[in-house]
């Protein structure tokens, strides 16, 4: 996420109460632009009755769940649900106050709570988060899910046959959260992980340092869209290729809300007039950097996977087109299982989500999928 800037201004609230006794929210909720911190002691429930109803007021979105993780996490919580009556009922000191105030304000501009909390969730793992860079979705965890479930079983082969080292190479790493959810859940994995952003390297750094992975971990700051070549001399060949592309087609950009918009970074999204610039250039290095009975997890566009079977038909020689299967179903979808696949070869594996347009990552919502397995092998 290079980001924009906040926006220039924010409208007046009014003569409002808000906040069931906080007379002293009035006042600050007449004055236009950011409301000062209150004078007077305030205890974590009344702040957060006040800056619910401001963010509801001025359009933030989900102003419940904004308001109560920013809380939560300043209370050293994860959630508000975790906080006692009398954490939340004790007057808060002048200092959290005005720190409280400080993150809400963040969030009155449109930042997303990952940012506004420096942190977010990741299946597990407590990943660090900053702008711009791109903030892993919750079906992307499934994604890795889908992954783990394929790498398991080729550990359990090798451990009967052939001492193969397990590698998993990953393209547009962002914070990191893919690469490092599979390298804490399989010890034997080893990975590699490539970003264009500098940013985005540098975090995924931080995350593999704090959880303890980076000796498993190499991390390189390259753009395959230009050089593509860095990529296979890095590489021998990998087990597993999984990238969360850009995606987006260039003119759904303008549809995304201004958490996205104003903040993260546009190339970790946009994927060009059709989405699949990035997507087109990972599929022409997939039979190069992967291993025999290799796989390539894609994160798509719903409306990809008959482009992408297409393209790869007419384009990358050493991949057949086998077979697309697609399911509408929840987070069990994953468990279904897949046709048998021949002995040899590599295998593409596209996951496509429907709800990233409308993107509401202060919610864990019980996400509904449509998934196409599009399974290439070698000619």
């Amino acid at each position: 996420m290079w980001r924009r800037s906040f926006s220039a201004g924010y409208r007046c609230l009014g003569r409002r109460r808000i906040g069931p006794k906080g007379t002293w929210a009035s006042r600050a909720a007449r004055a236009c632009s950011v409301p000062a911190s209150p004078a007077g002691g305030i205890s974590a429930l009344q702040a957060l009755d006040v800056w619910e109803e401001l963010f509801e007021e001025r359009g933030v979105s989900e102003p419940k769940h904004s308001a109560d993780h920013i809380v939560a996490h300043l209370l050293g919580a994860k959630t508000r649900e975790s906080l006692g009556r009398r954490n939340l009922t004790e007057i808060l000191s002048r200092e959290r106050t005005e720190q409280l105030w400080e993150l809400c304000t963040r969030r009155l501009s449109r930042m997303p709570v990952q940012y506004v909390i420096e942190q977010w969730d990741f299946r597990d793992l407590t990943l660090k988060m900053r702008p711009p860079v791109f903030i892993p979705r919750p079906e992307t965890e499934e994604l890795v899910e889908l992954v783990l479930m394929d790498l398991e079983k080729t550990c359990g082969q090798a451990e009967e046959g052939a001492d193969a080292p397990l590698t998993c190479l990953e393209v547009g790493c962002g914070s990191g959260a893919i690469s490092l959810s599979l390298l804490s859940s399989l010890p034997q994995l080893k990975a590699i992980a490539l970003d264009r952003s500098q940013d985005a390297v540098d975090l995924t750094r931080e995350n593999a340092s704090s959880l303890g992975l980076q000796d498993r971990l190499q991390i390189y700051h390259i753009d395959v869209m230009k050089d593509p070549e860095a990529v296979l001399r890095l590489c021998s060949p990998v087990s597993a290729l999984v990238s969360n592309p850009p995606y987006l087609f260039s003119e759904d950009m303008l549809s995304l809300e201004p958490e996205i918009l104003r903040f993260e970074d546009p190339s970790a999204l946009d994927g060009g007039q059709d989405g699949l610039d990035v997507i087109r250039q990972i599929l022409t290095m997939a039979p190069k950097v992967l291993s025999d009975h290799g796989r390539a997890y894609l994160e798509v566009d719903p409306r990809h996977p008959r482009l992408i079977r297409r393209w790869v038909e007419a384009n990358v020689e050493e991949l057949r087109y086998v077979e697309t299967r697609h399911d509408i179903t929840g987070r069990s979808v994953y468990k279904t299982s897949r046709p048998v696949c021949p002995s040899r070869g590599h295998h593409l594996i596209v996951l496509s989500a429907f709800n990233l347009l409308r993107f509401r990552p202060e919610v864990e919502l019980m996400l509904v999928f449509q998934v196409h397995y599009c399974l290439f092998n070698l000619k």
